[in-house]
């Protein structure tokens, strides 16, 4: 298993594995139409692309583990503030959980943002996601707040729990 920054060759496996794992944890607690939606809006190619080859303001970047020369694994994050960092994505192969592989990339991505000089890093998980609420629990994240997911559109009520950890 390598764990890495992405690369411009890496997007299409970023695109695929954040998808795949979306549909897979959302498929029981979100409606068809929120998980396509959302997809469309942060997972498609061209977006990617970008996010790797761009450097833009509060975005540490992708980065990957690589099995094989596949992405099995993507995370993404950057500073919110001064000493604030937050773990913005983390999907997995759905086939790859229970692995470490989340484990090894937000080792990776709390590294970078210390060496940024983040104290504390937060998460949004949302409301029901089994797969996410015990990996950041066991993790040392601690339960803040609960909020309106991001996403909603109008008649929408899905909630997101707000998470953080000191580093």
């Amino acid at each position: 298993m390598d764990i890495k920054r992405a690369d411009i060759t890496h997007a299409e496996g970023i695109s695929k594995v954040c998808s795949q794992a979306y549909r897979a944890t959302y498929k029981d607690t979100h409606s068809q139409e929120y998980i396509e939606r959302t997809i469309a809006e942060f997972y498609h190619l061209e977006r990617i692309r970008e996010e790797i080859t761009v450097e833009s303001e509060g975005w540490d970047g992708w980065f990957v583990a690589i099995e094989a020369g596949e992405v099995v694994g993507a995370i993404g994050g950057g500073m919110i503030g001064k000493n604030i960092s937050e773990v913005f994505v983390l999907y997995l192969d759905p086939e790859r959980r229970r692995e470490g592989i989340g484990t090894l990339l937000l080792n990776v991505l709390t590294e970078v943002q210390t060496e940024k000089g983040a104290t504390q890093q937060w998460v949004s998980v949302a409301k029901g996601n089994q797969k996410g609420i015990p990996f950041y629990e066991a993790k040392g994240f601690v339960f803040a707040e609960e909020q309106q997911s991001f996403g909603n559109s109008m008649d929408e009520k899905y909630v997101s729990l707000r998470y953080y950890r000191e580093i």
